[in-house]
């Protein structure tokens, strides 16, 4: 199995918070920091200030020496292959090799309107997404990178210097639908697992969808996941499963339970231990949360999470009491 990590999502809209929050995690045991790749910031409205992902993560590649670099996630269709190509390489030489490429098929379609892009259905999208992999690919790990796909083309699209990482940087593909991991069985190592998308909204958005996904969903989510994987030829465990969790750690118990409660009807939960076991939230007391946490690894396998605390309280509890007994230093690298 692999090792335990955590990736702290950075604030999205202040620079000199997502850099204090980055240098804090490079120190403090995480193995990664992540930001979205957005126009508008899925949690408010397209007035909230929402900084670029790209030239926020290679500002923080900088100023960091431990945390890897993780989009979570890269909007595919924003920027075309070939220059996410080498966007990516750039970024994985700043970082001396430090970075995870965290990709989707793009869904706020408020930003795709606003902004000039078109907006294919949901099985153009994805089969964009997939024509796209493999052309990142070939520019990442070919010296003569050329590739003729469905939608996308390239004739010796030299990318030097090529990444750092060999045969290139891993692959986190985000979402949960049946094409999507396809996809990431066939070309990615990384399945970060959340509610799918059905109706253009993610779960911050749509709470129903949260409470959709409860573990019998995400086991059989899994469990497809890695029928596919068998179907590609790969090996069992070549696809790591992450998730996404909002985090609350309280020490007190009655407090832990108040939130609980208060989480569970704002959101729509069926009652509180509907809440307790969402796989998108680890919410409790510090010993409530590390028994959740053992659970989910013995039984789902899951070993990556990206972790949104609910304030800078719970992200240093986090760090005190909850990394040190599941990844002591920081993860593998």
């Amino acid at each position: 199995m692999n090792n335990v990590k955590f990736s702290l999502f950075l604030p999205t809209g202040d620079f000199a918070k997502a850099r204090a929050a980055a240098e804090w995690a490079d120190t403090h045991g995480f193995y990664s920091v992540s930001i979205n790749d957005h126009f508008f910031s899925p949690l408010a409205s397209p007035q909230t200030p929402q900084l670029e992902c790209y030239a926020t993560l290679s500002a923080i590649a900088a100023v960091t020496k431990n945390v890897r670099l993780a989009p979570s996630v890269t909007a595919m269709s924003f920027r075309s292959p070939a220059m996410l190509a080498k966007m990516t390489a750039t970024l994985d030489h700043i970082s001396n090799g430090r970075f995870i490429f965290g990709v989707g098929a793009g869904w706020q379609r408020s930003e795709y309107d606003a902004h000039g892009y078109p907006y294919p259905n949901n099985v153009e999208r994805l089969d964009q997404l997939n024509d796209a992999l493999k052309l990142i690919k070939a520019m990442w790990t070919q010296e003569e990178p050329t590739y003729h796909g469905r939608f996308f083309s390239i004739d010796k699209a030299y990318n030097n210097p090529r990444p750092v990482q060999k045969p290139h940087p891993p692959i986190m593909v985000g979402g949960a639908g049946k094409k999507l991991l396809q996809i990431v069985a066939a070309e990615g190592q990384i399945a970060n697992l959340i509610p799918p998308i059905v109706n253009g909204k993610d779960f911050a958005q749509d709470p129903a969808a949260a409470v959709r996904f409860d573990k019998a969903e995400l086991k059989r989510r899994i469990n497809m996941l890695n029928g596919f994987v068998a179907e590609a030829g790969r090996a069992p465990g070549s696809v790591e499963i992450s998730g996404i969790a909002m985090v609350n750690i309280m020490r007190g118990k009655s407090e832990a339970d108040a939130a609980v409660k208060a989480t569970a009807a704002a959101m729509g939960f069926p009652n509180e231990e509907a809440m307790r076991a969402s796989p998108v939230a680890l919410i409790g007391t510090p010993d409530e949360v590390r028994r959740e946490l053992r659970a989910r690894i013995e039984e789902f396998g899951m070993t990556y999470y990206i972790v949104f605390p609910r304030s800078d309280e719970v992200r240093d509890i986090l760090a005190k009491e909850i990394l040190p007994e599941f990844a002591p230093t920081g993860g593998h690298r």
